[in-house]
């Protein structure tokens, strides 16, 4: 009634998939969970058994929990990783059968039509596949079935049992429409297939019965593999060894051109390039270049792998070389303009070459803020991997060199007639001000715990023109810029 005979589906559940995935890492005994930031509380994202055996549960607040369990050990959750973790899992259980695809954040389906007898059949296929990934430290359910909702209730539900026997939650419907299912007394698969349909559309939609369609296998459900992501490397093994630094260029710029023309084709560019070369001796150099923008220009790249190719030993002779992006990031086609510019290309060959010797991180730029505060109405931040952007917009003018405040020995709220700064003796020329300026009250700055400050330009007879400020609340004078 319910399963067919010629199409096998295996579904694998990891209940526990987050902290299998951490304590792989960094193991711990006793209970753990991991932590996720909802709304403005922290509450369990996933947890390992000791963790459930001792009563806590996924959505529990931390401060609730830990008042439960004080032993209790938590970590900050990764979604991000736990994702990259199942995409390898993914491709690891190609090696099952070909047709491998995400079952939600924590699981996987498998179509192993076909591919069974390779492993001695589909039970004993099945019980090696959960092996491994028991041995390697993930809590694991397997469902099989001659659907892919089929084989999905019974990883969640109980492998061995009837279609018909498994409850309506096994269907992956909403919480909402369960709730409202039971209600009514339909609690099992069984008793959801023999209610009159149409009474069921018109109260809970198509969903409700294209789901159990599917399960049973009256409706189609296609498992999409997930496409392999592009490759860019390419290798070239030499008829006779090379050492001559010309012509590790030359086939370097070949291996340039092939995979430039790879990375076009996907509309991206390299980030950071390794030259990979093995000497006769089964020796390896690796010679790494670490662009300020992504490029897929050969005729800019090839010259900024001079410096790094010259510095190569080769020995008796280099044999292979490999060319790899290591770091691919998105670079759509540019609409081309009848004004043609380079400036901007060069300043960022610039920053790489610079960037090799000294690390690109190293070279930086001053980025506008949103702050009238002069000390942070700028960031600075790495010149390699930032955008110029906004404006330097000033209502008053500012210093060119702005440093921490300074104090000065003086009274009155007006600048002193003469003062002593840094050692030197200074007469007040020409002044200009007040500018006041008030602090932000919504961050904490214990620089600004003085509170308003009443700014002042003041050019001295001996040449220097300083930025000087008062705080009225707590009298005092401080010298924080110079004018240029």
């Amino acid at each position: 009634m319910f399963d067919g005979t010629q199409r096998r589906i295996v579904s694998l559940w990891f209940p526990r998939f987050a902290s299998d995935r951490a304590l792989r890492a960094h193991p711990l005994e006793g209970p753990f969970v991991l932590t996720l930031k909802q709304g403005n509380a922290n509450r369990v994202h996933c947890l390992n058994a000791a963790a459930e055996a001792r009563g806590l549960y996924r959505g529990m607040a931390v401060a609730d929990a830990r008042a439960f369990c004080p032993e209790l050990s938590s970590r900050p959750a990764a979604p991000g990783e736990d994702a990259r973790f199942l995409a390898l899992l993914r491709r690891w259980a190609t090696r099952w059968c070909p047709w491998v695809g995400f079952e939600g954040p924590d699981g996987l389906v498998l179509d192993i039509t076909g591919s069974a007898h390779l492993f001695g059949g589909e039970t004993a296929m099945v019980e090696s596949l959960c092996q491994r990934l028991i041995r390697s430290g993930l809590t694991v359910q397997a469902g099989t079935g001659a659907t892919r909702g089929a084989a999905w209730a019974r990883a969640h539900y109980g492998e061995g049992r009837p279609l018909a026997d498994l409850p309506v939650a096994a269907l992956r419907l909403e919480p909402d429409t369960v709730t409202r299912l039971q209600r009514m007394g339909l609690r099992l698969i069984g008793q959801l297939a023999d209610s009159p349909r149409a009474p069921l559309v018109r109260r809970f939609g198509a969903g409700l019965l294209l789901r159990l369609d599917q399960a049973l296998g009256a409706q189609p459900e296609q498992i999409s593999p997930e496409a392999e992501p592009p490759h860019y490397g390419l290798r070239m093994t030499l008829p006779e060894p090379i050492g001559l630094e010309g012509d590790v260029i030359g086939i370097t710029a070949r291996l340039l051109d092939w995979l430039c023309a790879k990375l076009k084709d996907h509309q991206s560019g390299a980030r950071v390039l390794r030259l990979t070369l093995r000497r006769v001796d089964a020796s390896t150099q690796d010679v790494e270049l670490r662009l300020a923008r992504p490029l897929r220009d050969p005729a800019r790249i090839l010259p900024l792998f001079q410096r790094g190719v010259a510095e190569v030993d080769a020995g008796f002779g280099i044999d292979q070389m490999r060319l790899e992006a290591v770091q691919v990031e998105t670079l759509p086609a540019e609409q081309i303009a009848h004004i043609q510019t380079r400036d901007r290309g060069r300043l960022d060959d610039l920053i790489t070459r610079l960037g090799t010797r000294i690390g690109l991180e190293n070279i930086q730029r001053y980025l506008p803020a949103d702050s009238h505060i002069p000390e942070r109405s700028f960031i600075i931040a790495p010149a390699a991997y930032c955008e110029p952007q906004g404006s330097w917009v000033a209502v008053r003018p500012r210093p060119v060199v702005l440093f921490p405040p300074e104090p000065l020995a003086a009274t009155g709220d007006r600048p002193p007639a003469t003062f002593r700064w840094r050692g030197m003796a200074l007469t007040a020329g020409r002044i200009t001000g007040p500018e006041r300026i008030a602090p932000e009250w919504w961050l904490d700055d214990p620089n600004w715990h003085r509170g308003l400050r009443d700014y002042w330009r003041v050019e001295t007879r001996q040449g220097r023109r300083l930025w000087m400020f008062y705080t009225p609340q707590n009298p005092g004078w401080f010298v924080q810029g110079e004018f240029a």
